[in-house]
């Protein structure tokens, strides 16, 4: 198993997300780091302060040399995904290779509907998001492409300069809905995130997943399985780790861990020393 981290850029400052992912980049025990891609903070008060997610990210690509770094994850209704592929594209690059292209179909009502930004009804949602894979992978990978949907129409276009990853970053699908988000993960993902759970749901999630790979003829050892953990405020390293086994008895590739806020790095050692010794940890290859 490897190890990462999320700081959500909700209710913090720039200059303590900063502190963290930079002791995070000489610590070898986390392999990633992550933000999310909301524009008003969630599962508290929305009314509190939030970071944008890419131009967050941006920035800690600039400010690391190491760690991989991703969005969990930008919901495709925000941007247009001809332009989030030239984001991602571009990314790549300042980053050297290290973006993980995280992705979901969208689900926060109050921030669409505050902005304008057209939500649609669930299957609208998936509908859409289904076509976004295909002109994402499009416009990473291809000199140029065509594309004729009913909410996406592309004629020739071009994406460039295009990243060092190839055929383009690894994309990262978030969610755990049975009949439409693992099936489009199947098809497009590299990476899937579950977002949250006891062991026997991402082990049933997992078989989901894994059927239909069967049904497209995809291996599912291709796709790394991902989870989101969490560091209370009490700071119990080895409540953290131990539902990462947990986890990892079951496939778990990648924890990944929300620190709690206010972010200090000062947790990042003692964390990491817990994983070292907890025996869990496997080398950096991917």
């Amino acid at each position: 198993m490897r190890f990462a981290f999320k700081t959500s850029p909700q209710n913090t400052t720039w200059s303590d997300m900063l502190a963290v992912w930079q002791a995070a980049d000489d610590i070898d025990v986390y392999e990633s780091g992550w933000t999310f891609d909301h524009f008003y903070p969630i599962f508290t008060d929305s009314a509190g302060p939030c970071l944008e997610g890419w131009t967050t990210l941006t920035a800690l690509a600039q400010a690391t040399t190491r760690l991989r770094l991703g969005t969990l994850v930008t919901g495709i209704h925000y941007r247009h995904p001809a332009v989030l592929a030239n984001m991602a594209a571009a990314l790549d690059i300042i980053s050297g290779g290290r973006l993980e292209l995280g992705i979901g179909a969208g689900w926060n009502e109050e921030e669409s509907g505050a902005y304008g930004i057209e939500l649609g009804s669930l299957k609208e949602r998936f509908d859409r998001f289904e076509e976004a894979c295909q002109v994402l992978v499009g416009l990473l990978s291809d000199e140029t492409t065509d594309f004729d949907g009913r909410y996406y129409q592309l004629k020739a276009a071009r994406n460039e300069p295009k990243g060092p990853q190839r055929p383009h970053p690894p994309i990262c699908i978030g969610g755990s809905g049975e009949k439409r988000t693992l099936k489009i993960t199947a098809r497009y993902a590299q990476h899937w995130n579950f977002v949250g759970g006891t062991p026997e749901e991402f082990a049933r999630k997992r078989d989901v997943l894994a059927g239909h790979c069967a049904d497209i003829g995809r291996d599912p050892k291709e796709i790394r399985l991902s989870a989101h953990l969490r560091l209370e405020p009490d700071r119990d390293y080895r409540k953290v780790v131990d539902d990462a086994a947990a986890l990892g008895a079951h496939g778990l590739d990648l924890a990944i861990i929300y620190l709690p806020v206010p972010y200090d790095p000062g947790v990042l050692e003692p964390l990491a020393e817990t994983i070292r010794d907890s025996g869990l940890l496997t080398s950096a290859t991917r």
